[in-house]
């Protein structure tokens, strides 16, 4: 039990840290609400009440000084998808963008593997700006390339049955799917994934970050903590 427990608050500081730098809110709220606002009211105030909120976003970041970035990819991807829905005369194309987006993530994760440089290891370096060149560590890569291999399998089913389902003129089943493959199933999948990878490092027998840095010989501890 106390395994479990200290594993478990691991996972919950980990997650705080690095969602608190990726800006996660900026890109996810604008497209709950409208989900749910299309559902209730109706998609013209779906389009303003999803707009209306990046920018809400945006303007605070502005004030407190924060970066932007992630408010602005938030206000750009509502407003292509607000566009796209509109020059198509239906709800189900503000969802276009996304299956497009799941499709290019797709086929890059894909490239990332056959040239070496797993996608996976790119986002934990972005995230935690760990060496870069700890990552394509013979006895660290694998772990990356691994966990990798397994988001692949996640994109490639979670872009068929989007496509599947936009194909069909049911817009309430395309919300429940994009619902399902969402945050819920991400943030699953990022905890197997932390799992997993932090247990293959171990196994690896890699150097740690701290002992890349400081150039330790092996035999090395393995990071232990953080993926």
């Amino acid at each position: 039990m106390p395994e479990i427990k200290n594993k478990s608050r691991e996972l919950l500081e980990e997650f705080r840290s690095v969602f608190s730098k990726v800006g996660l809110l900026d890109t996810i709220l604008p497209p709950i609400l409208f989900l749910l606002l299309n559902g209730l009211v109706g998609f013209k105030a779906a389009m303003i009440g999803a707009l209306g909120l990046a920018i809400l976003i945006a303007i605070q970041r502005l004030i407190r000084g924060q970066a932007l970035l992630y408010a602005l990819a938030g206000m750009a991807s509502v407003g292509l998808a607000i566009g796209l829905a509109t020059l198509l005369g239906s709800s189900k194309g503000y969802f276009l963008p996304a299956i497009v987006n799941g499709g290019l993530t797709f086929a890059l994760a894909l490239v990332s593997v056959v040239i070496r440089k797993p996608m996976v290891a790119w986002t934990s370096y972005l995230a935690r700006r760990w060496p870069l060149d700890w990552y394509w560590h013979p006895r660290v890569r694998p772990a990356y390339s691994e966990v990798t291999l397994a988001w692949i399998l996640f994109f490639a089913l979670r872009l068929f049955w989007q496509v599947a389902v936009f194909q069909g003129q049911d817009v309430s089943q395309l919300v429940l799917v994009n619902a399902l493959t969402g945050w819920p199933a991400t943030v699953v999948l990022l905890i197997i994934s932390y799992l997993y990878g932090s247990w293959r490092l171990v196994k690896l027998g890699g150097p740690s970050v701290e002992e890349f840095r400081n150039q330790v010989p092996a035999p090395w501890q393995s990071q232990r903590r953080g993926f």
